[in-house]
C-alpha cells in the first residue's frame, strides 16, 4: 500500500507543483499525495490540486475559532483520509506542539536555507533570503527536515547547497534556490519517508 500524504499549504503552490510533478514522473513511487489543505481562501496551491484531480480544502482559522479550532478540523480530515504523512509546502502558519506531538516525525517541511543557518522563528518566505544576502553568505541552499515543536528544530532529512551570485537579489535568490534545491529534495524527502513508511520502518 503507497503511503498517502496530505499537503499543507498557503499561497501559490509551486513546491506542491514539484511534488505533483515527481509523482507523476515516478520520483516518488512509494506515495500517493491524496489531499490538499489549505489555511488561505482562494490560494492558487488550490487550483494545481484540483487540476491534479487531488481533493483540496481550505479551512482558515477564524472560520474555526482560532489554531485551535483549526488544528481540530486539520485532524480530522487527515484521519477521514488515512492520512500518514504530512507534508508543509509553502505552509505559513506555526503548528502547536500538542498538534505535532501527534505525528512524530510524520510531518517534513522544506526551508529555504542549510539549516541552522537562518531559521526558527520569523524566519520565512523573502525575509529568508533577504538574511542571507545581508550577511553576505556565498552559499544557501535548502533544508527538508521533520517538524517538532520547536520552529525549523526537527531532524535533518535532505540537503542542497546553491551559490549566492553577485548582484543577486532577495527575489532572484528565491527563484533559484527554489528550482536548485527546494524543487529537487522535497520530492526526494517525499519518497524516502514515504517508502521507510510504506516497509513499517518509520
Amino acid at each position: 500500500m503507497l503511503t498517502k500524504i496530505a499537503v499543507l499549504v498557503s499561497g501559490g503552490g509551486t513546491n506542491l507543483q514539484a511534488l505533483i510533478d515527481a509523482q507523476k514522473s515516478g520520483i516518488i513511487k512509494s506515495g500517493q499525495i491524496v489531499l490538499v489543505v489549505s489555511n488561505v481562501g482562494g490560494a492558487y496551491a488550490l487550483e494545481r490540486a484540483k487540476n491534479a484531480g487531488i481533493e483540496a480544502l481550505t479551512l482558515r482559522n477564524r472560520d474555526l475559532g482560532g489554531q485551535e479550532g483549526f488544528e481540530r478540523a486539520l485532524q480530522e480530515a487527515l484521519e477521514a483520509h488515512s492520512v500518514e504523512l504530512i507534508i508543509l509546502a509553502g505552509f505559513m502558519s506555526i503548528l502547536s506542539g500538542d498538534f505535532t506531538s501527534r505525528w512524530p516525525e510524520r510531518i517534513i517541511n522544506v526551508h529555504p536555507a542549510l539549516i541552522p543557518s537562518f531559521c526558527g522563528k520569523g524566519f520565512y518566505g523573502l525575509k529568508v533570503h533577504e538574511a542571507a544576502l545581508s550577511y553576505g553568505v556565498k552559499v544557501t541552499g535548502a533544508t527538508v527536515h521533520f517538524v517538532n515543536e520547536v520552529p525549523d528544530g526537527g531532524r535533518i532529512i535532505d540537503q542542497k547547497a546553491v551559490y549566492v551570485k553577485e548582484g543577486d537579489t532577495p527575489e532572484v535568490l528565491q527563484r533559484r534556490v527554489m528550482e536548485e534545491a527546494e524543487w529537487v529534495i522535497l520530492p526526494r524527502a517525499a519518497e524516502k519517508v514515504s517508502k521507510e513508511i510504506m516497509e513499517g520502518k518509520a
